[in-house]
């Protein structure tokens, strides 16, 4: 007894004490560090290399802190500065708009060096880098995504509701100095397309006009003109644009994009030359039957890019997780990292 009682106890292995950062390790950290405090009987199947972290065989548990915010909120950025580039916050208010795209890219750069501080520390795979990946990532591509949608279809669509609607016009004695402000013009009955003197004008595209005419008669000043782009034919300058040949339609939906109705205005001079007619004060109009379905149309198909681009990256961005997560299992069986 005197014997048994005077044998040494083993000598334990105390595990460091180290502050480590919630996102800095793809796995959490188990009660060995770097191997200290195996059991001597490991066998020679399960020996590890000197600085390795993981251990073979042992079961590796995952860091569910960092992998939520992985998932969660690179998509909720990428679906607030989508809406507020693309909508009516754009509109409103631009400045709001774009201070959110500065947020989101300020938010990127700090999760960047902290990832690079992380790195310096703890010399493991980061979850802060795949952090500073996505987020990044979803900003630019909500911006770019909410730019194009703003300015392909909704700021025309706002632009319209701000603009007026007349109803019951007559080509024949109202000026187009009168509705300088129309967005909507519904002519009066009997009012056409006078296709015999349409024309178009050539700069890479065609730039098509016909003049919107109501009788028989020469008119004074033909003021509204039914425009479009590469729809009339080059040899006879047939008009083609809109809903040039429903009967039905008798009105007007205001061109509103600046850059295109400078190469109208040069195909409506050329039609002065050719016809000997005169145009005061052209104003460009889509001819249409129903002017409120292209303004609802062009508000539904951007809402549904919207919602195609938001479930879009987010299957994205989880599929890029998911390939960091199953990068740095890898790492944790087969890696190796220099002794601390």
């Amino acid at each position: 007894d005197r014997a048994r009682s005077n044998t040494p106890s083993p000598v334990r292995n105390e595990v460091p004490s180290q502050d480590l950062p919630a996102m800095a390790m793809p796995y959490s950290m188990y009660s060995t560090f770097y191997g200290q405090g195996q059991p001597a009987d490991a066998g020679a199947g399960n020996e590890k290399l000197p600085g390795q972290v993981f251990i073979p065989g042992k079961r590796k548990r995952i860091n569910g802190l960092a992998l939520a915010l992985n998932i969660l909120i690179p998509p909720a950025a990428f679906t607030g500065i989508f809406y507020a580039m693309a909508f009516q916050i754009r509109y409103d208010m631009p400045n709001t708009a774009w201070s959110t795209v500065v947020l989101g890219l300020i938010a990127t750069a700090a999760v960047y060096f902290q990832a690079k501080r992380s790195k310096q520390t703890d010399c493991e795979p980061m979850w802060y880098q795949v952090f500073a990946f996505t987020l990044g990532f979803a900003v630019v591509l909500a911006t770019i995504c909410g730019d194009y949608i703003f300015k392909s279809s909704m700021e025309a669509a706002m632009d319209f509701k701000n603009l007026n609607s007349y109803p019951a016009v007559d080509p024949s004695r109202q000026k187009g100095q009168q509705l300088m402000d129309a967005g909507r013009v519904y002519f009066s009955s009997g009012t056409r397309l006078d296709l015999s003197k349409s024309m178009g004008f050539q700069d890479f595209d065609e730039y098509c006009v016909a003049p919107i005419v109501n009788g028989e008669g020469q008119l004074a000043s033909y003021d509204y003109w039914a425009v479009g782009i590469n729809c009339c034919n080059d040899a006879s300058k047939g008009f083609r644009c809109g809903e040039w040949n429903n009967p039905h339609a008798r009105s007007g939906l205001r061109y509103l994009d600046e850059t295109k109705r400078q190469y109208f205005r040069l195909a409506v001079e050329q039609a002065e030359a050719e016809f000997g007619i005169k145009a005061t004060h052209p104003l460009f109009f889509e001819w249409t039957q129903d002017p409120l379905a292209i303004m609802s149309g062009k508000a539904d198909a951007a809402w549904r890019l919207y919602s195609v681009g938001v479930i879009t990256h987010f299957f994205t961005n989880l599929f890029m997780v998911v390939v960091a997560l199953l990068a740095f299992s890898k790492l944790g069986h087969y890696g190796a990292v220099p002794d601390m």
